[in-house]
Parts: C-alpha cells; sequence; structure tokens
C-alpha cells in the first residue's frame, strides 16, 4: 500500500484530499493541530489513516512527525506529500496588523518550506529507501496568480509559493521528485460559516469598512457556491497519480465570460472592472 503524507487534514481540501485518497487504496498520514481532531479523524478512517499532531509552524514538531512516518514506512519512500495546511487574513494592506501579515506569511510559505525539508529525504532525496520518486502537490489558490483587494496578505503567500514551487520543480528533477501546484478558486467548506463571524469593526473608522462589508458577504457566496472538497480531493489524487501530469492545475467555476476577462483583458482594465465592482471607484 502506497502512503500519502497531506498537512491540515482536519476540514476542508485537506479533509477531502484524505478521503479521496484512503478511497482509492491509500495510506494517509495527515497532520492536525488538535489531539481531538486527530482521534474524531482515525475513528472515521479507521486503520488506513495515522494522525500526525503539529503546527507547520513549529519546526521541532515537524520534525518529529517526519521521524514517525519514517519508522513506519520501514525502508519504503513516501508515495506523496501534500502541503495544504493555510490560513487566510484579509484587511486594506496599509491598515493590516503586521502581526497577522506575517502569520499568513508564516503559515501559507513558511509551512510548506519547513515542511518539504522534512518530508524530502522520504520522497526520494534519501537513496537508501526503496520504492519510486514520490510526488509533491502543493494546494496554492486563484490568488496565487490573480491578487484582489483586501485580500493581499494572503495573496502575497500564495504568489510566493507559486515561485518556490516553480524553483524546487526544478532543484529536484535530479532526484526524479515532481512538484506540482493545485490552484483551486473558492471551495464548499466550513470556512465560509466561520467567515460570517469575522469581526471587522477594527476597521470601523477606516475609509473601507463599506467595502469590507460588499466584499464579505461577494466572498462568502463565491465560496458557497465554489468547488466542493471531493472534487478537490479528486484532483489531488489525479496530480499524485496521473503519468504525465501538468504543472499547475487550476480549479475556478468561473463563468466563460469571467475566464476569459480575467485572463486576457489588461491588468488595467481588469483593476477598474474590480475597483467598480467593490466600491473602489464610483
Amino acid at each position: 500500500m502506497q502512503s500519502v503524507m497531506i498537512t491540515g487534514v482536519s476540514t476542508g481540501i485537506g479533509y477531502g484530499a484524505t478521503e479521496t485518497l484512503i478511497d482509492k487504496g491509500f495510506h494517509v498520514f495527515g497532520s492536525v493541530r488538535k489531539q481531538a481532531d486527530a482521534q474524531r479523524l482515525s475513528e472515521q478512517f479507521g486503520e488506513h489513516f495515522t494522525p500526525l499532531v503539529f503546527d507547520v509552524t513549529d519546526s521541532a514538531a515537524i520534525a518529529r512527525a517526519a521521524a514517525q512516518v519514517r519508522e513506519a514506512l520501514d525502508g519504503k519512500r513516501l508515495f506523496g506529500l501534500v502541503n495544504n495546511a493555510g490560513i487566510a487574513a484579509t484587511g486594506p494592506l496599509i491598515e493590516i496588523d503586521p502581526a497577522e501579515f506575517r502569520e499568513c506569511l508564516e503559515v501559507n510559505l513558511m509551512g510548506p518550506v519547513v515542511v518539504t525539508q522534512a518530508f524530502a529525504p522520504l520522497l526520494g532525496v534519501d537513496s537508501s529507501l526503496q520504492g519510486k520518486p514520490g510526488r509533491i502537490i502543493n494546494i496554492s489558490s486563484a490568488a496565487g496568480v490573480r491578487a484582489l483587494p483586501l485580500l493581499g496578505s494572503y495573496a502575497a503567500s500564495k504568489f510566493g509559493l507559486e515561485g518556490y514551487s516553480e524553483a524546487l520543480r526544478r532543484e529536484l528533477m535530479m532526484f526524479d521528485i515532481d512538484v506540482i501546484v493545485i490552484g483551486p478558486g473558492p471551495v464548499q467548506t466550513a470556512i465560509w460559516d466561520k467567515a460570517e463571524d469575522i469581526d471587522i469593526n477594527r476597521y470601523a473608522d477606516s475609509p473601507y469598512r463599506a467595502i469590507m462589508e460588499r466584499f464579505q458577504k461577494m466572498f462568502i457566496a463565491q465560496g458557497r457556491n465554489g468547488y466542493s472538497r471531493e472534487r478537490l480531493g479528486l484532483l489531488v489524487h489525479k496530480a499524485l497519480t496521473t503519468a504525465k501530469p501538468a504543472v499547475r492545475y487550476a480549479a475556478v467555476s468561473n463563468s466563460l465570460p469571467e475566464k476569459l476577462l480575467t485572463r486576457f483583458a489588461p491588468k488595467r482594465v481588469l483593476d477598474r472592472v474590480i475597483g467598480k465592482k467593490l466600491g473602489l471607484l464610483p
């Protein structure tokens, strides 16, 4: 049985990928931050799931988890690593708390860097292990190629992840370890229920206050009509198993006119379209 390591599996895309891969016959090592989630998922997924309790900002805990996986594999290689764990941060860039911006970069960009360094030997860098080299799947976002207002910190982290993934893919060619990016748009997860509870009162005196309220409603509506986590799980499986994978898979549910506009329109035109839609322009 082949094994895959996935970060951030308690909900959302990570949960959907875990469910799909187990159904496809894989063993999944999945990271969570809380012991209660580890217990819950172990009961749900059974013997083909091994929980690992760590935060992607904790280098020491990540190293211990990698050692635990190495012992469990008993001389075999990992089939894949899915860097999924991430957070979102919202707020105008000239007003957002720098600590909040920094945390977004730490989780979404430095997290995959540290996790990949810890698990790369198990994917094929360590030549003493048996099996074919594995693959690395980095979960980016539509925001990794197009930055929206009020999501600048999140976009910065995902743009960074895209660049990191491209360089890493080329560096790991010598080990035959492929690196593939998946860039989802909104996905139907519980995060949208939580988004309604985000307190934007700290921006009560901000010129962006009304725009943030409008953006929050639009963002939540798009999310609840986005891709299912099960569909993303199938895309993760495809990226891991297809013989000749693309270097990047987009998973967006925009209409054809929206796709054409975002792909081919000059950036200044897009600026005006977005600005008028959100109320940044009259």
